[in-house]
């Protein structure tokens, strides 16, 4: 009789033998699995800590012990665990699961997250608010070994060592993050697996030393410094003891009991935080003969049996990514200070055809934004010409040194923000809606976005020839169909584009993403007997000033549109440039964009037509501003600014 059906929480699974455990794993693997071959999602990551989460609910006692999950797209078994079983094939769909971690989502999950290198310091927090509230209840945090890597994770485990807090950190090392892992601290993981031994030898010397009659103790600490030298000899640096952490490891992930017995272990350690090494496989049982862990972390439906993703029956328009990497290697070659950064998202960037290509002048920094665009400016300052590819939502975390190290310095630093505008299925933590508000108010930088994949190759040259910092974002997924054969042009900085000009009263600026909608929504206007021009604006900073005050003082109406928060976007640098040229109150100006609120997680299409951000939802909106006019012109009503 299948175990999963039973468990609808925590309690019940800690009621069963320890001898099942193995079973009920078995049993989420497939069913995620199963689930995840009809509706995509992040297959691999959670595959690989499906014994983790089973140990982790069967050791502790949650909810009343806290249990903290790094970035959260391994915690799918966690889910299931925790009440959301049945709810699970609702996953990344709109009304759905949410694929991470969200507090009001459920009591289990005591932290939300979304980005990586998280769990360290809030695990830390929640322990030193448990011992000033006298409380002694355990917190446990599951981190990749890839996200233990990233600023913040070292700078909690800095101050976890200091404090001696009692803490359990479970390290889930695959060698992984999306892409394999890179960096030092990769370099150290291993060597602490090829020294296991060190451990088991360390504790039996010390259980002999002590065990001599009279002066085993002072013998014990005598060979103390002699156990600290062939701690530094095995395990270089002893990093883990010499931080302050205890060390237990490594661990299966794979075998349940092993890591029952190894957390039942970590929870009598009280004088200290503890690390538990756990080695685990990402994509462990998913139906693929060849491993591609890239294609493994995060699927769309695939055949359960083979592992095989459907093609699709109609060509496809390449992606922007795609088309981003290929761009950027053609330049590459003819220019050879050009150098290619990503933090750890090669494959997702587009980064990776330039780490093929050219090793030597491509770097991948590991889960590391910050240390990214530092890392730009300083090649920037001996001539060369950084191009850091980064999601617009995880650029966010380097937001100081966009401003401190490379704008103030004016260092020739360029961002390419993939992912700008809704993200779909991943949801708030990773929509990007923020760029346009964060980047246009920071002196220095030029800000532009392409309104296709073929504009967008246009733009990164613009981009390498400009000398400065400069930004450009683009969406996620499918380009248009647009020419990406010609050769690429520069671009006149700050210039934009009348793509429709029907000399009427009504004009739509569109940003990016926005300019095929807007064109489209025009079409349907013109079918109405309504003719609207249309412009793309290519540059959010600076603005095409002229063109823009020429249409505030011809038309009467004049639509912004933007793939972003309306708040501090392009409508608003709009709105800025007509009051300083006194003309605020001479045309009616409407901003289409994303209202200030959080933005759920669902097909993208769908979110864009529920925000009115797409050919219909800009059509009705020009048409209701319309008759906003008429009944002003009629004297009906007073203008109102949108």
């Amino acid at each position: 009789m299948s175990l999963l059906p039973r468990i609808n929480s925590p309690e019940d699974l800690r009621r069963l033998k320890p001898e099942q455990l193995r079973e009920v794993a078995d049993e989420i693997r497939q069913y995620i699995i199963d689930t995840c071959a009809r509706i995509g999602g992040h297959t691999g990551a959670s595959l690989g800590a499906v014994e983790i989460a089973v140990a982790l609910h069967y050791a502790f006692d949650t909810p009343h012990d806290r249990l903290v999950w790094d970035v959260g797209h391994q915690a799918y078994a966690h889910k299931i665990l925790t009440g959301r079983r049945d709810q699970f094939p609702t996953i990344k769909q709109y009304d759905g699961l949410s694929g991470f971690l969200k507090r009001d989502e459920s009591e289990y999950d005591t932290f939300g997250a979304g980005h990586a290198s998280t769990s360290l310091s809030a695990a830390l927090g929640m322990a030193i608010a448990r011992d000033r509230g006298g409380e002694h209840h355990h917190v446990a945090a599951v981190i990749g070994d890839s996200s233990l890597a990233g600023g913040m994770a070292m700078e909690a485990v800095n101050q976890a060592g200091h404090l001696k807090t009692r803490l359990v950190v479970v390290l889930n090392d695959n060698e992984m993050s999306i892409a394999p892992a890179i960096g030092a601290l990769t370099g150290y993981l291993n060597r602490i697996r090829e020294a296991h031994g060190y451990h088991r030898f360390k504790d039996e010397v010390g259980e002999v030393l002590r065990a001599v009659p009279t002066v085993g103790e002072r013998l014990h600490h005598a060979a103390k410094t002699f156990k600290d030298a062939i701690a530094a000899a095995v395990l270089p640096g002893a990093l883990v003891n010499e931080l302050g952490f205890k060390y237990i490891g490594y661990v299966d992930g794979h075998d349940p009991l092993s890591l029952v017995r190894a957390f039942q272990e970590a929870k009598q350690i009280t004088d200290s935080p503890v690390i538990v090494h756990v080695l685990t496989t990402k994509g462990k049982g998913f139906p693929a003969r060849e491993k591609n862990y890239y294609a493994w972390h995060a699927t769309g439906p695939f055949d359960p049996k083979t592992g095989a993703m459907p093609r699709s029956a109609k060509p496809q328009a390449p992606t922007y990514t795609a088309v981003f990497g290929k761009t950027l290697c053609e330049l590459m070659e003819r220019d050879e200070s050009i150098v290619a950064l990503t933090a750890a998202m090669p494959d997702g960037t587009g980064i990776d055809q330039a780490l093929k290509k050219f090793p030597e002048r491509s770097f991948d920094v590991g889960i590391a934004e910050q240390h990214c665009v530092t890392f730009a400016a300083g090649l920037s300052t001996e001539g060369l010409k950084p191009v850091c590819a980064i999601y617009s939502t995880f650029l966010q975390r380097a937001f100081d040194q966009i401003v401190h190290d490379v704008c103030l310095q004016n260092l020739n630093v360029k961002f390419c923000l993939d992912r700008g505008g809704i993200a779909g299925g991943d949801g708030p933590t990773h929509h990007g809606l923020l760029d346009i508000a964060y980047l246009r108010g920071v002196p220095n930088l030029v800000v532009m976005a392409p309104k296709d994949e073929g504009e967008m190759r246009d733009m990164i040259r613009t981009m390498l020839a400009h000398e400065g910092p400069a930004a450009m974002r683009y969406p996620r997924g499918n380009g248009v169909g647009a020419d990406v054969a010609r050769e690429p042009q520069i671009l006149e900085i700050g210039k934009a584009e009348i793509l429709r000009d029907a000399g009427s009263e009504v004009a739509i600026v569109a940003y990016g993403s926005m300019v095929h909608p807007s064109l489209q929504a025009a079409e349907q206007l013109a079918r109405d007997g309504v003719e609207a021009t249309v412009v793309n604006a290519r540059f959010v900073k600076p603005l095409d000033a002229g063109l823009l005050l020429a249409l505030a003082r011809t038309k009467r109406l004049v639509v912004t549109v933007e793939e972003a928060y309306l708040a501090g976007g392009f409508g608003s640098a709009v709105l800025e440039l007509l009051e300083e040229n006194g003309l605020q109150d001479r045309v009616r100006v409407v901003r289409m964009g994303v209202p200030d609120r959080w933005v759920t997680h669902g097909d993208a299409k769908l979110l864009l037509a529920k925000y009115g951000l797409d050919a219909d939802g800009i059509y009705t909106r020009v048409k209701e501003e319309i008759e906003v006019l008429e009944d002003r012109r009629a004297g009906n009503r007073p203008l109102a600014r949108g």
